[in-house]
C-alpha cells in the first residue's frame, strides 16, 4: 500500500514534544481524521504525539479487507513502544475500537500514565452477531452496512468507509472477547455518548465495573457515537489534556 492511496484527510500525525507522549487512536473503519483535533490539542499542550494510521484504514474497503486485529494492534503496539521510548510517562487514548486497542495496551503496559476512552468497544458479543456473521461468512457475504459517520452536528462528516468487511468485523468481536479490564489499573478517563448508535452506551458501565484503576466519567449529552468530531468535541479535547497533565504530573 502505498502513501498515494491514502485519503485525503486521513495521514497519521506525529508532534515532537515531551517529556510526555499521548498515543492517540482511531476507530473501526475510521481514520485519524477523528482523532486528529484530540491529537492537535495534545501536541498544544507539549506532549509528543503518534497517531498512527491503523492498517486498511484510511485507504478502501477492499485494502481493510485484507487486515485483522493482528495487523491493527501490532500498529498500536509499534506506535506505543515509539512513543515511550522517547517519553518519560505516556498516556493513550482512543475512540471505539480505538478505545479497544488502547485497553488492550493498558492491560500489557502497567507503566501506562492513564488511558482516555471515547466511547470505546469494549463489551464482548453474547453470541447473538458473531454467529450471525458466520452464517453470513458461510453465505458468501464480504460486507455488511457502515457503522461509520454517527455524528449529531450538521455539516459535519467522519473520513470513514460507506461499508465494513465482514472478516474484519468478526475480528474485532473475538478481540473484545480476549480483553482482560480488569488488568487495568491505571488511571481512567470515560466519555461516553448517551445517545450512541454504534457502541451500546452501556458498554462504558461494563468498563467501569471491569477495571481495577480509578475511572473519571464524562458524559456527552449532545454527541453521537464520533464525539470527537461532534458537539462535545471542544469538551473532549479540553478534559482529556487536563487528564494527561495530571496523570503525568509528579
Amino acid at each position: 500500500m502505498t502513501e498515494a492511496s491514502v485519503l485525503a484527510g486521513a495521514e497519521p500525525f506525529s508532534a515532537t514534544g515531551g517529556p510526555h507522549g499521548a498515543l492517540v487512536l482511531h476507530g473501526f473503519t475510521g481514520s485519524p481524521q477523528s482523532m486528529r483535533g484530540l491529537a492537535e490539542a495534545f501536541a498544544a499542550a507539549g506532549f509528543a504525539v503518534e497517531l498512527p494510521r491503523l492498517p486498511g484504514h484510511g485507504t478502501s474497503v477492499e485494502d481493510m479487507a485484507t487486515t485483522s486485529w493482528d495487523d491493527w494492534s501490532a500498529t498500536a503496539e509499534k506506535a506505543y513502544q515509539d512513543l515511550a521510548s522517547r517519553s518519560e510517562k505516556a498516556l493513550v487514548a482512543g475512540l471505539s475500537m480505538g478505545g479497544t486497542l488502547t485497553c488492550w495496551l493498558a492491560e500489557r503496559h502497567p507503566e501506562i500514565a492513564g488511558i482516555v476512552l471515547v466511547n470505546p468497544a469494549v463489551q464482548p458479543d453474547d453470541g447473538t452477531v458473531l454467529k450471525m456473521i458466520d452464517e453470513a461468512i458461510a453465505g458468501g457475504v464480504v460486507t455488511m452496512p457502515a457503522v461509520g459517520n454517527d455524528i449529531a452536528a450538521e455539516g459535519v462528516t467522519e473520513l470513514a468507509y460507506d461499508a465494513v468487511p465482514v472478516a474484519c468485523m468478526r475480528a474485532l468481536l473475538v478481540a473484545l472477547s480476549d480483553l482482560r479490564l480488569s488488568d487495568i489499573r491505571c488511571p481512567v478517563l470515560l466519555m461516553n455518548s448517551p445517545q450512541d448508535h454504534v457502541v451500546p452506551p452501556g458498554a462504558s458501565d461494563h468498563l467501569a465495573a471491569g477495571v481495577s484503576g480509578p475511572v473519571e466519567r464524562v458524559s456527552l449529552e449532545r454527541s453521537y457515537h464520533v464525539a470527537t468530531l461532534d458537539h462535545d468535541k471542544d469538551e473532549i479535547e479540553r478534559r482529556a489534556v487536563e487528564f494527561a497533565r495530571k496523570v503525568t504530573a509528579g
